[in-house]
């Protein structure tokens, strides 16, 4: 299998974080892509036309999209149930915080893309405060659960890992620990984790 990934995407960061885990990163290659707005690569538009990290592509040639996509497919390819449960209210639960873990990255990445890739006089910061305060607020329903630090660490837990880590990486001074000193707290008992530790992006 090949992935296409940036060491800086928490998207891929979330699929290598799995790959880990489910023992299966040493059948995965890794192939860097950049990928930026207003900037074409027809290449790799012909394997997603959205132009977006990550993708897995199998050995048949086959293409999956989308980080949980992925995940829950390496979860499957491991004997299921390991990172996402099969069936049942808790399947629900998971597959809906993970939902909200991602709205919470596109939300980040657009913020990125706002604020340093824009032209100034164009910004918009109305839009940029309003999706920055959408994470703000799931980064406070996630602090704010009882089993935080003791729940499995399942594709919910990478995904809030991968929240955080990309908080740190590109806004390093928004404050989310002293706001939120539980999600420190469980930040820092992940970084035990190898896949956590490895797969941090490097210095920006």
């Amino acid at each position: 299998m090949r992935l296409t990934y940036s060491p800086a995407s928490p998207f891929a960061r979330k699929v290598r974080i799995a790959a880990i885990e489910l023992g299966l990163i040493d059948k995965i290659e890794f192939a860097p892509m950049s990928v930026m707005p207003g900037q074409a690569n027809d290449d790799y538009t012909k394997i997603t036309p959205l132009k977006k990290l990550p993708v897995l592509i199998l050995d048949n040639g086959d293409v999956i999209l989308e980080s949980y996509v992925i995940v829950e497919y390496l979860d499957e390819l491991a004997g299921g149930n390991r990172l996402i449960p099969a069936s049942g209210a808790a399947r629900w639960t998971v597959k809906s915080e993970h939902s909200m873990l991602q709205g919470m990255l596109d939300s980040m990445l657009l913020c990125r893309y706002e604020n340093a890739v824009r032209p100034e006089a164009l910004r918009w910061k109305a839009w940029s405060d309003d999706h920055w305060n959408r994470v703000w607020a799931g980064m406070a329903r996630f602090a704010a659960q009882s089993d935080l630090m003791t729940r499995p660490f399942d594709v919910v837990a990478i995904g809030l890992v991968c929240v955080l880590g990309y908080a740190d990486y590109r806004f390093a001074d928004c404050g989310w620990r002293k706001a939120f000193p539980t999600l420190d707290a469980f930040h820092q008992k992940m970084l035990e984790r190898e896949s956590v530790k490895i797969s941090v992006p490097p210095a920006a």
